[in-house]
């Protein structure tokens, strides 16, 4: 028969092989003096026997850190607002509600998924996977055409030419991100287990080659952020109210109500990177900051959580189906709206092409290279369907913070 994995690993020195990954630490409260995840005991609370006596034994390995994989920021938790905060026109399409929330600490990627990094996906995929699969995960390349526009040197060079490995990627469907989440999740995963050299059999990995969830090594499940992660990262919202009110949140990725930097060695020039009006994506020849579509996803300034989020550059797929009224719908404890439920597809009048809305169109948040400064505001939203892609969306991961909900 098969043996457990645990009871052929010394988790110690796993821990010890894998340690090049960032971690985060969860003591817990063990100066107590009573049992935490980092710090068991020997013996059972529930029957009284000892944990690791021999191969029959429960096996419990010690468990200090959460791995964490490259390139995420970990946010902590607390009180947020959703729902639109101006409505700069009675024609506006949102409707203005606006609700606090809690979210839960979690983890999110620094910037949005790079061309370089989405590069390395496909790369994996043509050298592991079938073709059809390979070939799934492209992105379209074709979305910068334009009939009357001469784009020509993107839809050639954009995903693929080295000048522009840190600009974000795009022409990826939120279907496609999700399958790269998944990718992700099992790519580090099996690192981490490659990082533990002979301490394991390979024999006792997951089907993906990755260390199993119980081993306490493996890193959480990379995926989409929900809309009030989004917004919740988006302000930065550290230290700047006691009491969270409609007041004391902000409009913008920034303070203030002005588009562009009030201090600093930018100062005077914009914020982000958006359409200032029509026809003027770069400003004046000699005086712009801007490339004219996208930007390297490090050209503005990160906010105070050190996430580059909300300036523009390309609006963002986040896990939610989209509805109007969400924010009055959802729990107000890690909300997210997963289907239809309390606002069914079948009210909606696809049929007559009377309504957009159905059960495959999903949350975009921020502001593109191509959009208004409207949609700067942090908590306006649009959606797109799951399937689609455009020249103006991409994407970026999230993790649950496993560590903070078992301290």
């Amino acid at each position: 028969m098969k043996r457990p994995f645990i009871r052929q690993i010394s988790a110690y020195a796993l821990c010890a092989a894998v340690c090049g990954f960032l971690v985060i630490n969860t003591a817990g409260c063990a100066s107590s003096g009573k049992p935490t995840s980092s710090n068991p005991g020997k013996k059972s609370l529930g029957t009284g026997a000892s944990f690791n006596d021999g191969e029959d034994g429960f096996q419990v390995p010690p468990f200090k850190k959460q791995a964490e994989g490259p390139g995420l920021l970990y946010i902590e938790g607390g009180m947020t607002v959703i729902g639109v905060l101006t409505q700069l026109s009675p024609h506006d399409p949102n409707p203005y509600f606006v609700r606090t929330v809690s979210v839960a600490s979690f983890f999110i990627d620094e910037a949005a998924v790079t061309n370089i990094v989405y590069r390395e996906y496909l790369d994996d995929l043509q050298k592991n996977d079938a073709d059809e699969v390979y070939d799934a995960a492209l992105p379209d390349e074709e979305v910068w055409v334009r009939a009357l526009a001469f784009n020509d040197s993107l839809v050639k060079n954009y995903l693929r030419h080295p000048g522009f490995s840190f600009y974000p990627v795009v022409g990826v469907s939120w279907e496609q991100a999700e399958e790269f989440c998944k990718w992700r999740t099992n790519r580090v995963n099996q690192l981490i287990a490659e990082n533990a050299g002979d301490k394991y059999d390979a024999d006792d990995l997951d089907e993906d080659g990755a260390l199993p969830v119980e081993s306490g090594l493996a890193v959480a499940a990379y995926r989409l952020p929900t809309e009030a992660e989004w917004e919740h990262v988006a302000r930065g919202m550290t230290v700047h109210a006691t009491d969270i009110v409609e007041s004391s949140q902000r409009i913008y990725a920034w303070d203030g109500l002005a588009l562009r930097e009030k201090e600093g060695p930018h100062k005077g020039k914009f914020a982000a990177n958006f359409k200032r009006g029509p026809g003027n994506y770069k400003g004046v020849a000699g005086e712009n900051d801007s490339n004219g579509a996208t930007c390297a996803v490090f050209d503005y300034p990160p906010n105070e959580w050190g996430a580059y989020i909300g300036r523009g550059n390309v609006r963002e797929w986040v896990y939610d189906l989209y509805r109007p009224l969400s924010s009055q719908d959802v729990e107000d404890f890690n909300p997210v709206r997963r289907d239809d439920t309390l606002d069914l597809a079948s009210g909606y009048d696809t049929k007559n092409n009377a309504s957009l809305i159905d059960n495959n169109v999903r949350v975009i948040k921020g502001c593109s290279w191509k959009d208004c400064g409207y949609w700067l505001q942090i908590s306006t939203r649009r959606f797109l369907d799951k399937t689609e892609s455009d020249a103006m969306t991409g994407f970026r991961c999230a993790m649950t913070s496993v560590s903070r909900m078992t301290e």
